[in-house]
């Protein structure tokens, strides 16, 4: 499947089937994270049911802790 993730097109395997699955393929920790899907920003109760289809545009934020 072809997603464009961070404005970059990528080839997704088709078992990575939703956010979750994904944010998991791509080792990306799911608790420090915001996802908007297509211009619509997930909760991140919704990572296992936002189901992901071909051509979807996904932005992914990490936050990263420090002083």
């Amino acid at each position: 499947m072809n997603l464009r993730v961070n404005g970059e097109s990528r080839t997704i395997p088709t078992d990575v089937q939703s956010i979750r699955a994904l944010l998991l393929h791509l080792n990306i920790e799911l608790k420090c994270v915001a996802v908007e899907l297509n211009g619509e920003i997930l909760e991140t109760s919704q990572f296992q049911s936002a189901r992901l289809k071909e051509n979807d545009k996904i932005e992914i934020v990490s936050f990263v802790g420090g002083g």
